[in-house]
């Protein structure tokens, strides 16, 4: 067994583990400073949105030796109005001019196959009416509240409501943050994105319930107990599914990362940047909101319960009065050898991490 299966069997079985949920408000002021920043970037940058939204028209040429650069420059000039040029892996070049209406299309492509000296008969010009974007918005919008509520309902059915609320606040997390880095990056927002983004809901939410279904599970008859509280057993359905958790994120982020660092970066193929940078910073997002967000939540509003809070009293006592014999207790607690609880991991009777 490699030595990564081997610390996922003994993260299983409760023979060794971090403390996740003990840590949690390091995490959340972590998560809290990240998310400002990202509404602070989409506040004061705002979006780079792509002329889908915007209405305009996309003009894609042939192969030409004229630079990004001086080609910008000749759009401009031609439209009166700011261009974005990107370069294809074909040597040609996509140029997109925001506020160009059918009637100066024709003109603006005229003037740029005299700038660029390309044939006029081989760039390819196609317009996009700006109430077409604000339907592709208002429909992405609308998808959006659909998928949060049949989420909630969902969660809230197959497991409790505060699991529910906690994979919510999860997933408007990872969407906070991937929003922010596409402002700070001025990466384009465009139908490609908003694919992305409701994707990486799909895969944030399935490393959560993963995490949930295991705490639910451990936590049956919990009051019937007193070896652990909740918030340990919370901790090591955690660490139960960390590698699983880990690899499927490192194995989805892979191929991903080849679309956004080798296509999008050195391919110059500038629209796989649309999807391919949603993907990986949400995928990255989603899987630390599902293990360092999702889980402590659902233990902050579990505790609060009255049979929690008298279950952790009767473990605490029990474990004092082991403490006080100088005995060992049977959660792995040597109440002799003077260790706290919090840093035995739950499980095989003895052991320490």
């Amino acid at each position: 067994m490699s030595k990564l299966g081997d610390l996922g069997a003994r993260l299983y079985r409760g023979e060794v583990g971090y403390d996740f949920v003990g840590k949690r408000f390091l995490w959340y002021g972590v998560s809290i400073l990240i998310t400002i920043t990202a509404i602070v970037a989409v506040a004061v940058q705002g979006l780079n949105m792509g002329i889908e939204f915007k209405g305009g028209a996309v003009f894609t040429t042939p192969k030409t030796s004229v630079s990004v650069a001086k080609a910008t420059e000749d759009s401009e000039a031609a439209s009166g109005h700011d261009a974005i040029v990107q370069e294809l892996g074909t040597g040609g070049l996509r140029i997109q001019i925001s506020g160009v209406d059918t009637a100066a299309a024709s003109d603006v492509k005229k003037q740029l196959a005299s700038d660029l000296k390309v044939n006029e008969a081989d760039i390819n010009a196609d317009l996009v009416g700006p109430s077409w974007g604000s339907q592709i918005a208002n429909k992405a919008w609308t998808g959006l509240g659909i998928f949060m509520v049949l989420v909630v309902i969902y969660l809230a059915i197959a497991f409790e409501w505060r699991m529910a609320v906690a994979a919510l606040i999860a997933l408007i997390h990872d969407l906070t943050i991937t929003v922010g880095v596409y402002a700070l990056v001025g990466f384009e927002v465009t139908p490609g994105t908003v694919i992305g983004l409701l994707t990486i809901l799909g895969y944030s939410l399935y490393d959560t319930v993963v995490v949930f279904d295991g705490l639910k599970e451990g936590s049956k008859d919990i009051t019937k107990q007193t070896r652990f509280t909740y918030s340990e057993i919370a901790n090591r359905s955690i660490n139960g599914t960390l590698v699983r958790s880990i690899n499927t994120t490192v194995v989805a982020l892979l191929p991903v990362g080849a679309l956004l660092f080798i296509g999008g970066g050195f391919l110059g193929a500038g629209m796989l940047n649309d999807i391919s940078l949603s993907l990986f910073v949400g995928l990255a997002a989603g899987a630390y909101s599902s293990i360092f967000i999702a889980t402590p939540l659902v233990v902050d509003l579990k505790e609060r319960e009255p049979a929690m809070k008298a279950l952790k009293k009767r473990v605490l006592a029990k474990r004092a009065g082991a403490a006080a014999k100088g005995e060992s207790t049977d959660d792995g607690y040597d109440a002799g050898a003077g260790d706290a609880p919090e840093a035995v991991a739950p499980g095989r009777p003895g052991r320490r991490r």
